[in-house]
């Protein structure tokens, strides 16, 4: 793609693009204190809390970096009534993401709350209930998901980590409901069993979550290795295309006629928190605004860069996309050169 090409994309194609996330909602909590000493009733430290934030988790960081990027954003899931709940629900508010799409349920808000000193985490605590929630629940669910179809949507993203909401059923309802109005599925997979994404349009797995279903581990490192889980992936759970995140080794994306593996720039770590969620959100948006699984690819290796290169759970933004691809205030007849990222 020529400069005009990606300036038209940024400027006014992605703020057009409507992109639902559904899937298990979480919210991220930390206490960042000073350790000193140990309590007199229990020997235990005790951390004297000086800071304290929190942050969109999981499919809501989804949401987040959609938001973040100019994206029309829609959450779907479950949450409990409390004030986990509140503090999600204000964040979900402040970025511009509708919520409509929430469902409340008997069981609390997933919560993770961390306790911190210096840059080492001591102890978390997980406020979470992952059983499947009553039947009226997901029908609920359905029912909004249907009706944002109905109304016009450009992609959606499941995101599974496991907490409840990713049923077998509940999955094969809402791919098979996308395809009826010509929208694609892009799944973030957790666990071992992937049959429940099949007929999925794309999932976008790291090196470590493909291991897990593999009969022998692939390594990283080797293209060949990549693109046969990659065609392992899609003969065995029916799944249409893989987007491969090999963090170091950059990315490769398999379809059915080719491969494509798209290279790193070398540059530091400082942490992978959030990558996940970022490549699905940034691939999810190239689908929604038009562009070919390719170049979509492209910028989603380009953001992954990013969100490594911070501390923390990082969201990507447009400003930084326009940066790191060089085209922010340059001549429009130019050709782009991508930096490749991790």
């Amino acid at each position: 793609m020529n400069r005009s090409d990606w300036k038209i994309f940024f400027d006014s194609k992605i703020c057009k693009c409507k992109v639902l996330v559904v899937g298990d909602v979480m919210i991220d909590k930390y206490y960042h204190g000073e350790v000193n000493k140990f309590a007199s009733d229990a020997p235990v430290p005790v951390a004297k809390i000086i800071r304290r934030w929190s942050s969109l988790g999981a499919a809501a960081n989804v949401a987040n970096n959609l938001a973040l990027l100019g994206c029309q954003t829609y959450l779907a899931g479950f949450v409990g009534f409390d004030h986990n709940y509140e503090t999600l629900a204000e964040q979900l508010f402040e970025r511009g993401i509708n919520q409509e799409g929430l469902i409340t349920t008997d069981s609390p808000t997933t919560t993770k709350v961390r306790i911190i000193s210096g840059h080492q985490q001591m102890f978390r605590m997980d406020f979470e209930d992952n059983s499947p929630k009553p039947d009226e629940k997901y029908a609920a669910l359905e029912k909004y998901i249907r009706r944002l179809l109905n109304e016009s949507l450009d992609a959606v993203v499941i995101a599974d980590y496991e907490k409840g909401v990713c049923t077998e059923y509940f999955c094969a309802s809402i791919i098979k409901a996308a395809h009826s109005h010509g929208v694609p599925v892009t799944v973030m997979p957790y666990g071992q069993r992937w049959s429940k994404y099949s007929n999925a349009d794309y999932v976008t797995p790291n090196v470590a979550k493909i291991n897990k279903i593999m009969l022998s581990p692939i390594r990283a490192e080797n293209d060949e290795d990549v693109e046969r889980a990659g065609r392992y992936i899609m003969r065995k759970f029916n799944i249409k295309n893989v987007l491969a995140t090999r963090s170091a080794h950059g990315i490769t994306l398999v379809n059915e006629n080719d491969v494509a593996h798209i290279p790193t720039k070398s540059q530091e770590v400082y942490d992978s928190a959030g990558v996940a969620d970022t490549v699905a959100a940034v691939f999810s948006m190239a689908l929604a605004g038009g562009l070919k699984p390719y170049d979509g690819a492209y910028i989603t290796n380009v953001a992954a860069g990013i969100v490594v290169s911070k501390s923390g759970t990082y969201a990507v933004t447009k400003d930084d996309m326009l940066n790191a691809l060089n085209i922010k205030n340059l001549d429009a007849d130019e050709s782009v050169n991508i930096p490749y990222a991790v």
